[in-house]
Formats: structure tokens, sequence, C-alpha cells
């Protein structure tokens, strides 16, 4: 028996969002348009900085995975999300926001620390910057696997920023081997350039165990295999796995069932924040899947997805957005 569309596995990450100009990205001295990892007195340090120059312009849950369950219960599928947060404020806001999401998960009580939080940094041309102390986030493994619910899944989606500690890596393939335990197809996004640069060798033994699906947008495609161009790095990709979510940004994606890649259009799309683009165009992509259309049928409704987060501030569309844009 079935009980959900997709079953996600990925870090509990609540995001607070500031509209900054390059200078100060520069002054925060990271590296602009990736992820970069920090620890709890980097981040107090970062907000006291940020908090003198501007006002967050916006709080939600987030979480790469976490974004892409909450896609796939906006569009009427069922959604199971693992992960870890501790007994703060900022843990309750993640799991509060969860639940109104419509997505069920396996809430940990009485985990001791602090609990994941994002904060991101979008400049006037809709790039986003992000920071990101992950707290006991870090510290995922394998027991926050509810293996009974991810049997009764028609996807498992594994979260590659997972791949940064040993505990989170050890959850990964843990989930892996129990989805292929119950025939359950496994789907991977490869989340961030800097995780593929510095973490290649376990996105390639995730691959090499079995992934059915996989989600890179062009960059982390090239920086995977080590090629020039994407056309290359599609090439090598489709040897590595046969059906696969390449996005390319504005000129739209390239998509592939068993080895049979076809093109897909970019959306219109007035950029405004490019926060969660990928998330949204995984879940979409799953939601359709799930509900039997081809894949390239859902690479369209997944472009059209992420061109509508693309427009809009947040990585998350609210339910009067997604409403305007996909009904419901």
């Amino acid at each position: 028996m079935t009980t959900y569309d997709v079953y996600g596995l990925g870090n509990a990450i609540v995001d607070t969002e500031f509209q900054v100009s390059d200078e100060v990205i520069k002054q925060c001295n990271v590296q602009k348009g990736v992820m970069t990892l920090i620890d709890e007195a980097q981040k107090h340090a970062l907000v006291e900085a940020l908090s003198k120059l501007h006002e967050p312009v916006n709080r939600s849950g987030g979480g790469s995975a976490a974004n892409t369950l909450v896609a796939v219960a906006q569009f009427g599928g069922s959604a199971f999300y693992s992960c870890k947060v501790a007994k703060d404020a900022t843990g309750d806001f993640f799991l509060a926001d969860l639940e109104a999401a419509g997505v069920a998960t396996n809430r940990q009580d009485g985990v001791t620390g602090v609990s994941g939080e994002c904060l991101s940094l979008i400049t006037p041309d809709a790039e986003r910057t992000l920071t990101t102390c992950l707290g006991v986030s870090a510290d995922l493994a394998p027991d926050a696997i509810d293996e009974s619910a991810l049997a009764q899944s028609r996807y498992l989606y594994l979260e590659g920023y997972l791949v940064s500690s040993d505990r989170s890596r050890d959850a990964l393939f843990r989930a892996q081997a129990v989805a292929q335990a119950n025939d359950v197809p496994v789907s991977l996004t490869l989340s961030d350039p800097a995780m593929v640069e510095n973490f290649r060798p376990v996105f390639d033994e995730l691959v090499a165990r079995g992934v059915d699906l996989l989600f890179c947008n062009e960059d982390e495609a090239k920086l995977w295999v080590q090629a020039e161009s994407t056309e290359d790095a599609i090439a090598v990709v489709r040897e590595r796995c046969a059906t696969y979510a390449v996005t390319c940004g504005a000129t739209g994606a390239i998509v592939s069932h068993e080895g049979q890649p076809t093109a897909i259009a970019g959306s219109e799309a007035t950029p405004v924040d490019t926060t969660g683009a990928g998330d949204m165009f995984a879940g979409a992509y799953l939601w359709a899947l799930t509900r039997g259309q081809s894949h390239a049928e859902a690479g369209a409704l997944a472009n059209r997805a992420a061109a509508t987060v693309v427009s809009n501030l947040g990585a998350r569309l609210t339910p009067d957005v997604f409403g305007k844009h996909f009904g419901g």
C-alpha cells in the first residue's frame, strides 16, 4: 500500500532573507551565488552585522528538500519529511510551518542544541548567496528515518547538502538502501556547486549504488563530471544515470527518461529572487511523475513552477500566489 507520493530526507533550516548590495556580500566575506556553511558564532556575528544595515524581508521554513516536499504538497500530493531540529523557537517554527504546509514528519522531541538557520542574501540581480548554520541538522543520522513511511512511498528524494557530514551521509546511504529494498525509486539532487566540488566522491558513490532520477543544474553537472560544456556534461551524466533533469536557467532544461533526452523550453520570468528555484522544479517534477505524466510533461510544469518562484521573494510560493498560477 502506498501512503506517500514522496518521502524526503534533508536538512531542517529556517530561512531569513535580506535584500543587500554586492558591496555587502563582499563585506560579509562570502562567495556570491553559493552556499557557505558557518558555525553558530559566525552566524551571530553575521546577523549582528546585517542588522545594522538591513531589516530581514522574509522569514520562513526552508531547507532544500523541505522546500521540494512543500511543493509536492501544494500541488496536491502527499509528502513525508525526515529531518532534525532542536527543542528551541527556531525548531518549533520550522515544524509548525511544515505542518501548516501539509507535510508529515517524524518529530524528534527533546533534542538539545540549536536548530538550523540560513541567512539568504539577495542582491539586485536576484542572485542568492546562502550562509547556513546547520546546528543539530548536521547530526541527522539513520535513526531519523521512518522506514515504514519510506517503504510506503512512490519516490525517495535525497538532498545533496547532506553529504557534508559523516552522520548525514550514513543517513543518505541507509535511506537509499531501504528504498531499494522496497522497490521505491531513488531520486537525488546535487543541491549546490560547492557541495559537488567538495564532496564529489560521495556523489559518485551514491549514484553508483543506484539513483533512478538525478536532479541538478548545468553548473553542478559540469563540476560533477569535470566537463567544460553543458553538452559534454550531459553526455557523461547520461552514462552514469540515464534518467535525469538538468536545469539550464532561463533557457529551460534537458530531461531524460532511460537515456532519451528532451529539451524543455524555459518559461518567462521577471527575476526577483532565485532562492528555491531548483527545489520547486524538483517538487513539481516529482508530483507530475506520481500523477502519471511523462518526463517531458513533468519538465514543462517544473519549468513553469520554478519561473514562478524566481518571480517572487522566497523559496516557497505563498498559497495565494500558488493558487493564482496553478489553481487550488
